[in-house]
This record gives structure tokens, sequence and C-alpha cells, in this order.
């Protein structure tokens, strides 16, 4: 019998966020999740070697616990992030980020375009912007679209209505800027590339029963799971329920 977790709070309240940050931390097959993905933005960070780490949409997650030396940040005011700003206007100077990391975020911010701009001004040369979001691969549009309570519009437009911070979103934002609108990129943000964008996970959140249901396996068989998930990585463009983008300043 799966246990299916209630959070007795709007999805925009901040108690929701903190909720779903200690559902995280109390089941080991999804923190370890959460760990595996927390180690991309570590080595990627530590790739640019240079300038401050900067988590955007902390609040859910514990990136802090892995990596003591990213600034933590939030558009909701939680007693578990360092900074409280919108992603849309960041409080840097130009040239002083060497990484941006965002878990699950970016399909959250309302106008993505006032994000880019400002990334594109506060990172310096050769720093990155590191986001694992959802993808749009046949299995992602499948799930998104049928059993989860976010849209997935990839014929949507190139932003959301503001105001409801979790609750307004599109699972399709990156796939719109990365990937469908590439040559509207290219003309928006002249200093921004993108490197690499890579499918992947695609049945590992699921069986990690996500912050809304129990895990379908028990924790010992995660490195099973790890194994089956990299036997199906010749098809993640067609499996990965998510995909990691990095851009970086050039």
């Amino acid at each position: 019998m799966f246990k299916k977790y209630t959070i007795p709070f709007d999805l925009d309240d901040p108690r929701a966020t903190l909720a779903h940050r200690d559902i995280i931390l109390q089941k080991p097959f999804l923190k370890r999740l959460y760990q595996d993905w927390y180690q991309i933005f570590i080595q990627k960070s530590k790739e640019v070697g240079k300038g401050i780490y900067l988590e955007i949409g902390s609040g859910g997650g514990f990136l802090k616990d892995e990596f003591p030396e990213v600034v933590t940040s939030d558009i909701l005011d939680l007693p578990v992030v360092d900074k409280v700003f919108s992603a849309e206007e960041m409080p840097y100077k130009e040239n002083e980020l060497g990484c941006i990391m965002m878990l699950n975020v970016f399909h959250h911010i309302p106008r993505p375009y006032l994000f880019l701009h400002e990334a594109e001004r506060t990172l310096l040369s050769g720093g990155k912007i590191i986001m694992i979001e959802p993808a749009n691969s046949a299995l992602g549009r499948f799930i998104y679209k049928r059993f989860h309570h976010e849209p997935f519009e990839e014929n949507g437009p190139r932003e959301i209505k503001p105001g409801n911070p979790l609750s307004n979103s599109n699972q399709a934002l990156p796939h719109i800027y990365f990937e469908r609108d590439l040559e509207q990129f290219a003309k928006d943000f002249p200093k921004l590339k993108i490197n690499k964008i890579t499918y992947h996970t695609p049945f590992m959140y699921v069986l990690s029963g996500g912050v809304s249901r129990s895990a379908m396996l028990p924790y010992f068989m995660y490195n099973f799971a790890k194994a089956m998930e990299w036997l199906c990585k010749p098809f993640s463009k067609q499996l990965g329920l998510f995909c990691t983008v990095e851009v970086e300043k050039i």
C-alpha cells in the first residue's frame, strides 16, 4: 500500500515549500536522487572554479547541505535560504557570478527572458547556468500532460502569468527557450551559448514517488534501478523525463 502525502497548504504558501523539503529529506530514495542531481551542479560549478555560486529557487531542496559554498535563494521568504529575491531582478553586480543552479525552477519564472538577461549581466566570462528541468521527450509529454498538475504546453508562449510562484508554470518553457526558439535565443542573448542539453531520468523520479507518494521501491534497490536507467541511455531522447541544460556566458 503506497502512502499518499497531503500538504494542507496552498502551493504558493511558503509552508508548502518547507513541507515538500521535509518530505524529500525523509524519503531516502528521493533524497538520493536529489543528491545525484546536486552532484551535477557541484561538478559544473567547480569546473568554472571562480565567482559566486548561486542557487535560485532553493527553498524546497537541500543543496546547501551538500555544497556549503553555494548561496541559496528563493522568491519566497523562507528560513532555509540565504537571500530572497526574484530571478527576474537579481541583486548582483556585473560579472560577479560563477554558476547559477536551478532545479525545477525555470518553468516557474513568469518572464524567463528577464532572468536570462540578468544571467547574461551577472555571470562572469565562462560562467554557467546549470538547470535540471522537465524534458520534452515522448514519454515526458505523455506523463506531464496526463498525470501532472502543472501544464506542459510545448507550443505555448514564452512567458506565463506572474503572481503565483509555484502554482503558475509551463513545464515546457525550457524546451521553448533552449530548443524550439533557438534563433530567438541567439538574437536576444548574444553573450549566452547553449553548450549542451542532456535528457535523462526516465523512471527514477516516478519510482521515488516524488513529493506526493511513497517510493515504489525500497532504498536498497536504488543502485539497481539506476543501472536499469543506464541501460536505457540510448533512448534518453525519447524516454527522459528530465533534462540538464548547460548555458555558458561567452
